[in-house]
């Protein structure tokens, strides 16, 4: 049995012990490999790797060298891991896509774009790249701290000197134990514009250092979509930068259009986007695109996505940006070692640790070239005595034993240093010359100038900082270019709205609540009297409400019978086909239980100037602006209704036409929409029209003398009648007849203001639909019964109506709009300008 030296044995808690270890690993990890110092930009491998080739005399100038020698001159020395990680390291160190400023010149095969890898490190040679010289300027003249290698029998710099701002210009990446870096390249110009800013004005707003350095600048280019990120990590250290590969849509001449990609965002595998993008097309998940080649070459990048015709080429590329890395987020984390610390920094911060690094830098290669000057001095002070006493100096020399005996009797007589005399043994008889006494002497005036001058720079820091800003002015105008990445202020989230093509639907809501959408040409024009096409089919008992004609792009404000107000837009309603019954309305929209809709209002835009007029089922009526409603809340209050009333219908208008309220028992009412003046959204509104006993509103349009108004009953007979017909009424008026109702034609179900032009839909309770032309129903005056419109099944009946408006008519109203609106803002200036008068 082994008996245990209890003396030596240690007891320890498992966990402490497990925490104390993982943190010391996570420090090697974050301090030794992944993390770079704020001062050069570089982790210890590039540091390492760079150094290498300075001792190894790897200048711009010399000629390139084995790559495989590099890295065993790294490993042997500076860096004992793997030999691929180093080489990988240089390999990306001097690829254009990778580094905004290469630190490396590559010779051979050192990767691409499409992720081909690099030829072996036996194959591929190197050398440092111009700019790489100024990382290590120097470096010889004790401006940094060196330490011990891995086995403490060479020296290695702890960091570089680093004249250019490194960190920022050429960004980095890496993950550590618990904490990762993502730091992305900048132009070179602008950085030096924003430490020379920084130098005369240490309390720059972030905004002013925006308008100097615009933000990261990758070396493939692309576009930075928003600015809004940029302003985060120059504030914050955090950021998402959003970036957009650049595109043009060129036009064919048949009638095809194609996407051609010239940059990609940063990091982007250019292989893998087309694998990806011929995979997509493939699974049917974008659509539209017939041909995808990759026509690059040595004169740049040429991407080419052929599109369909008739298919619009930017839907096509909203689903390209939103499906593939087209467009990427770069998540900026500014994280960089601070005297062995990680920590996240803002922009200013990480300009201030460079400005303070180059101070300390200055100041030591000054205070070392000032050291070496007066001990220059010292020695050629002993050479004048000596000139001045040569006889002396000689005879003091001729009679001395040794050398050892000379030097002390020259520092006993003429109290010369141990340099000065060991200087003055060794100088050569042809410094005794008057030529070379005058070189002694000229030598001597210059370093006392250079005395005085670096004594004056670490005196002044106003100066140290000109000569920090004059010699990073001149690395600007040496390697400064254009820069690559374009900056956009446009706001990029892609919606769904922006993969969908914009297109004509007619929207149709049933009384139990189930809604759909169909393309509008889906349905075919008949003439009057048809029998119509089935547009839906109900389920058993359910009768359809209405239908509307919109975009998939435009706004639909949901009106119910309780007086509320909920918003979609027409790509959120799910389409069907002609005879499926739709989407419950509950599952789209947070719709009460005990609520209807009644209207509903195709919007494109919340223009100014425009109204939604209201009416209800006791006839009262209320206008208000249509900008109360623009708001991103749904369900809201649309006007107060009293207790017994119910919301009919919604018109939008410009605030100042003519507007007819149609009636159940066949009346109508024309009336100025002047004579309402317009309340805010929870207003109860005033009366309208005076109803009979048993009669109601069902319906309201915008009358106009030359159209016509059309009524529809619900036994599927109608008539149009010409506006002019209709005298202006004061609103609150008990109207006149415009039906003339009998057993046959039934009550009146809707009215609508049409034009000859026009194209109407009638719908059934069966879920029966027929569209017509406004021309093929017959012109009649106010007081007679109609004809049949529609022919229909027993026990159906019409129960709702709508209309398709002309391109021309549209663009008709839309100027009118626009004439309506110049003149009242004309009026109201004109007013204005009297009522200040008469003030």
């Amino acid at each position: 049995m082994i008996e245990l030296d209890s003396e030596r044995i240690k007891p320890v808690d498992i966990e402490e012990e497990m925490q104390e270890a993982y943190i010391d690993y996570a420090m090697s990890v974050i301090v030794s490999r992944a993390l770079p110092d704020v001062r050069d930009g570089l982790k210890p491998v590039h540091r390492r790797i760079l150094y290498a080739m300075h001792d190894l005399g790897m200048k711009p100038t010399k000629s390139h060298k084995k790559s495989a020698r590099i890295v065993g001159e790294v490993l042997g020395k500076y860096h004992p891991h793997g030999d691929t990680a180093v080489y990988d390291t240089m390999v990306r160190m001097a690829q254009h896509f990778s580094y905004r400023y290469q630190l490396v010149d590559g010779h051979g095969n050192f990767g691409s774009v499409d992720g081909d890898s690099a030829a072996a490190m036996r194959y591929t040679e190197a050398r440092m790249a111009p700019i790489t010289l100024e990382l290590l300027e120097d470096i010889n003249k004790n401006t940094v701290d060196f330490v011990d290698n891995f086995d403490g029998s060479l020296q290695e710099p702890e960091v570089l000197p680093s004249r250019i701002p490194n960190l920022l210009v050429n960004g980095t990446s890496g993950i550590a134990v618990g904490m990762s870096t993502n730091i992305p390249p900048h132009n070179l110009g602008e950085v030096i514009d924003g430490v020379i800013k920084m130098i005369e004005n240490p309390d720059i707003s972030i905004v002013e250092l925006m308008q100097i350095i615009k933000g990261p600048d990758f070396p493939t280019g692309g576009i930075i979509m928003g600015r809004k990120a940029i302003r985060s990590y120059f504030e914050t250290g955090r950021g998402k930068v959003k970036v957009r590969a650049k595109v043009n849509i060129e036009e064919l001449n048949n009638d095809k259009s194609q996407i051609i990609v010239t940059e990609l965002p940063y990091q982007v595998n250019k292989a893998r986007l087309v694998e990806k993008i011929a995979k997509l097309v493939r699974d049917d998940k974008v659509e539209g695109i017939t041909d995808l080649r990759d026509e690059s070459d040595r004169r740049g990048m040429r991407i080419v996505i052929e599109i369909k015709r008739g298919m619009n080429p930017k839907i096509v590329l909203n689903q390209l940006y939103k499906h593939t890395r087209l467009q990427v987020t770069f998540g900026t984390i500014m994280l960089s070692l601070v005297d062995g610390e990680p920590k996240v920094l803002g922009i200013k911060d990480t300009l201030v640790h460079y400005i303070n690094h180059q101070k300390d830098v200055v100041t030591r290669r000054t205070q070392y070239d000032l050291d070496r000057a007066a001990a220059r001095a010292h020695i050629l002070e002993g050479f004048r005595i000596a000139l001045d006493n040569i006889d002396r100096i000689i005879k003091i020399i001729r009679s001395a034993d040794d050398a050892a005996s000379a030097k002390e009797s020259l520092i006993s007589e003429f109290a010369f240093s141990d340099k000065q005399a060991k200087a003055i043994l060794d100088m050569r008889l042809h410094r005794l010359t008057n030529l070379e006494r005058n070189k002694i002497e000229e030598e001597y005036t210059g370093l006392q100038e250079k005395i005085k001058y670096f004594q004056s720079i670490l005196a002044d820091e106003d100066k140290l900082l000109e000569i920090i800003k004059d010699e990073i002015i001149e690395l600007k105008d040496k390697y400064n270019d254009e820069r690559r990445t374009e900056i956009s202020d446009e706001i990029i989230d892609i919606e769904t709205e922006d993969l969908i093509p914009e297109e004509d639907i007619v929207v149709t809501l049933t009384k139990d609540g189930y809604i759909k959408t169909i393309a509008l040409d889906t349905y075919r024009n008949q003439r009057r009297g048809g029998k119509g096409i089935i547009g839906i089919k109900t389920k058993e008992e359910d009768i359809v409400q209405d239908i509307y004609t919109t975009t998939t792009h435009n706004y639909l404000l949901f009106f119910t019978d309780k007086g509320r107000v909920y918003r979609l837009k027409g790509y959120q309603i799910p389409s069907g086909g002609r005879q499926s019954r739709g989407t419950a309305i509950v599952n789209l929209i947070d719709i009460k239980p005990d609520e209807n809709i009644t209207t509903v209002i195709p919007i494109s835009e919340f223009e100014e100037y425009e109204y939604l007029f209201m009416a209800t089922k006791n006839g009262i009526v209320k206008k208000t602006e249509l900008e109360e409603y623009n708001t991103n809340y749904t369900g809201l209050i649309a006007l107060t209704l009293d207790k017994d009333d119910e919301l009919i219908d919604v018109k939008l208008t410009d605030g100042h036409r003519d507007i007819i309220l149609g009636t159940k028992n066949g009346l109508a009412i024309r009336f100025s929409e002047n004579d309402v003046r317009s309340i805010g959204r929870t207003g109860r509104g005033v009366k309208g029209i005076d109803l009979e006993e048993n009669d109601q509103v069902i319906g309201i349009g915008v009358a106009e003398d030359d159209k016509e108004l059309l009524v529809i009953t619900d036994k599927g007979y109608g008539k149009k009648t010409p506006l002019n017909k209709y005298r202006t009424q004061s609103r609150g008026g008990k109207g006149l007849i415009t039906l003339n109702r009998t057993e046959n034609n039934g009550e009146l179900i809707d009215i609508k203001v049409v034009e000859e032009d026009d194209e109407i839909m009638i719908i059934t309770a069966e879920g029966i639909l027929l569209r017509t032309s406004i021309a093929e129903i017959s012109s009649m005056g106010r007081n007679t019964q109609g004809v049949r419109v529609m022919r229909l099944n027993d026990n159906d009946q019409v129960v709702s109506i709508g209309y398709i408006i002309s391109e021309t008519q549209e663009e008709t109203q839309e100027e009118t709009q626009e004439e309506t609106q110049e003149e009242t803002q004309e009026e109201t200036q004109e007013e204005t300008q009297e009522e200040t008068q008469e003030e």
